[in-house]
């Protein structure tokens, strides 16, 4: 049984050798060469010339301020907009929140002057 385990092997091994054999000829591709950017290209000539051209200022402004008019607008469709309800209950916790930012540091502020009145005294005498 080991015979014809080492037989089946070995009668593969060639064959798979030729087909990977055939299969690295296949892939190796030769690496193909690009043009570099700033030359322009010898077969297209004149016409080539100027499609390649960019547009005008005015025109590529335009294109830009249309794209992020565009893209403007898509975001705007994204977004949640409050209803009159959600926005009077989040005008209300800002507002709630203001006055009570603004009474602690005006708690603070008044502890600070007392405390430096106090020292002031002391020092003067």
């Amino acid at each position: 049984m080991a015979k014809n385990a080492k037989k089946a092997k070995g009668a593969s091994s060639p064959e798979v050798a030729e087909e990977t054999k055939a299969v690295n000829e296949t892939e190796a591709v030769e690496p193909v060469e690009e043009p570099a950017k700033g030359k322009k290209k010898a077969e297209g000539g004149k016409k080539d010339a100027k499609s390649e051209k960019k547009p005008n200022f005015f025109v590529r402004t335009g294109r830009k301020a249309m794209g992020w008019l565009h893209d403007m607008r898509v975001e705007l469709k994204k977004v949640h907009w409050p209803t009159r309800t959600e926005l009077l209950k989040n005008c209300l916790v800002v507002l709630v929140c203001i006055l009570a930012v603004g009474i602690c540091i005006w708690v603070f502020d008044a502890l600070a002057a007392a405390i430096i009145r106090a020292l002031v005294n002391l020092f003067q005498g």
